[in-house]
């Protein structure tokens, strides 16, 4: 009995294994032959949506200073006093260098004691004139010597004239011993120092002035943007925007203020130039910039980033990505391309969810994960 129980409870133990393997094997043939369902293809998608779209000319500047001057003497002198310190802002009148004024001065003295001479000469004279023209009648005095003080009159009537512009003159010269900024701006490098004998014939000068506020931008943009540049400027202000050279950091705003009177034949290109007021002192004399014109703004125009465009055999398309994840073509015209947007007017609505990045992996129909950029 025993045996034949233990070789009963082996079999059901034997038989169970054999229906185990047997599932297995069979459950991974089915499973094998099923067909497996594709994994999400990873994308970076973004939103079509309408807005203002700006139309812009890109082009590479130069800043120039508004004005520059080298500030030179005017007198012949010793150079006594240096009143400004080296980068520094001034303002239009402000004291730059002064000169030895001690000979221009005794200039100007001896110019006014002349004056007083001559002034009591020419009093003198007119009391001689007009004793004579009381005497003359009663025959007291000739007709020649009447004549006579009356040209004494006139000759130093005109040598008091003489005195005073001496004066005048003296005094300009007196003034020019003091240097002052013509302009407001900012100084550069001292160009001589005190104690030096400077003269109005030396060209090197004492400082370089230049204004910084404002400061305008030359550039040159193509012939062909010359229409677009003139009617806009026929509307209102141009407006500018100057940035860094990573095309990124803006620098400041400003306006066009010039459009150059011809064309260079030799480039096809027209000269223009913008204005900023440079309040931060961002841009500097000499220094390349990135010059943006924007011509005109579009409103309420639908917009996608431009890398969601591609090109094939009938023209533009873009993949759109449905709510369910499925991918689907859609062939789109293109208005225009600014800036990395492009300006779409048919094909695509606003909220369409365009891909932008792993759009070469796609095809009709697939699903697509959107994963962060």
């Amino acid at each position: 009995m025993i045996n034949r129980r233990v070789a009963t409870i082996t079999g059901l133990t034997l038989a169970g294994i054999l229906f185990a393997v047997v599932y297995r094997l069979t459950g991974a043939a089915a499973a094998e032959a099923a067909p497996r369902k594709p994994a999400p293809i990873p994308v970076q998608a973004a939103l079509a949506s309408r807005g203002d779209l700006p139309l812009y000319i890109d082009a590479i500047g130069t800043a120039q200073a508004a004005r520059t001057a080298t500030v030179t003497t005017r007198v012949d002198g010793q150079l006594q006093k240096i009143a400004f310190v080296e980068g520094s802002q001034v303002k239009a009148g402000d004291l730059l260098a002064q000169i030895d004024p001690a000979p221009y001065r005794a200039q100007l003295e001896q110019a006014q004691a002349k004056l007083a001479q001559d002034q009591a000469q020419l009093d003198n004279a007119r009391n001689d004139v007009q004793r004579y023209v009381t005497l003359s009648p009663e025959d007291y005095t000739s007709k020649q010597t009447l004549d006579t003080a009356r040209s004494q009159v006139a000759e130093l009537t005109a040598q008091v004239k003489a005195d005073r512009a001496a004066i005048e003159s003296a005094k300009i010269q007196l003034d020019y011993t003091s240097i002052v900024a013509p302009f407001s701006g900012r100084t550069g490098l001292r160009l001589v120092d005190e104690g030096n004998i400077v003269r109005a014939s030396d060209t090197g000068g004492i400082v370089v002035l230049t204004e910084l506020q404002p400061i305008a931008v030359t550039f040159t943009v193509p012939q062909q943007e010359l229409p677009d540049v003139t009617a806009a400027m026929a509307t209102g202000p141009l407006e500018a925007i100057a940035s860094a050279e990573d095309g990124k950091t803006q620098l400041d705003r400003g306006t066009v203020g010039l459009i150059d009177n011809r064309v260079d034949p030799a480039t096809g290109t027209v000269r223009l130039k913008a204005v900023f007021p440079n309040e931060s002192q961002r841009l500097w004399p000499g220094q390349f910039v990135n010059i943006r014109v924007v011509t005109q703004v579009l409103h309420n125009v639908l917009t996608t980033p431009s890398s969601a465009i591609s090109q094939g055999p009938k023209g533009a398309f873009a993949y759109v990505v449905a709510r369910d994840g499925t991918v689907e073509l859609r062939e789109v015209t293109v208005e225009r391309e600014a800036g990395g947007v492009t300006q779409i007017s048919a094909g695509l609505q606003a909220g369409d969810r365009v891909v932008t990045n792993g759009q070469y992996r796609l095809t009709p129909g697939d699903h697509a994960r959107v994963i962060a950029g």
